[in-house]
């Protein structure tokens, strides 16, 4: 019997699968208890408008992405730390601090998890980081790191 997965189940399939489970675990168990619906035509019809959906979200946010990692190329984020007279920082610059400063500066929401540091910065400079927005567009991020 084919039926759609409502919620991802171990061992059988991800949610919004068609799968084609036995008559038994179907009717016994996926579908009594909400955990699948019967794979109709109606049913299919909802389950395509919503991939639809999710496919047309996709596409927005990568062009959203791409457009960002342009304006990530021309900008400079300035990011002003307490240090000492030799340039060495009091503590490190994270990707929480740049995820800070480039909401501040730029007005840009990007997640400090996917802002990747390629050393500690521990001294004042120039450092770049790379920023992976969507799947496939990633951006570099020009920080400019400054002693108060």
């Amino acid at each position: 019997m084919k039926v759609i997965l409502l919620e991802t189940i171990k061992g059988t399939g991800k949610k919004d699968e068609v799968i084609d489970a036995k008559d038994g675990f179907a009717m016994n168990y996926l579908i009594p208890n909400k955990k699948a619906v019967v794979a109709n035509a109606e049913n299919m019809a909802k389950l395509n408008i919503k991939n639809e959906k999710i496919q047309k979200k996709k596409k927005e946010d990568k062009e959203n992405s791409k457009k960002i990692a342009e304006k990530l190329k021309s900008i400079t984020i300035n990011i002003k730390v307490k240090s000492g007279e030799d340039g060495k920082l009091f503590g490190t610059v994270t990707s929480k601090d740049i995820e800070e400063s480039l909401l501040k500066q730029e007005n840009i929401k990007i997640d400090k998890k996917r802002i990747i540091l390629k050393e500690k910065i521990k001294l004042e400079g120039i450092y770049f980081a790379k920023a992976k927005l969507e799947e496939g567009v990633e951006a570099k991020i020009k920080i400019n790191v400054e002693g108060e």
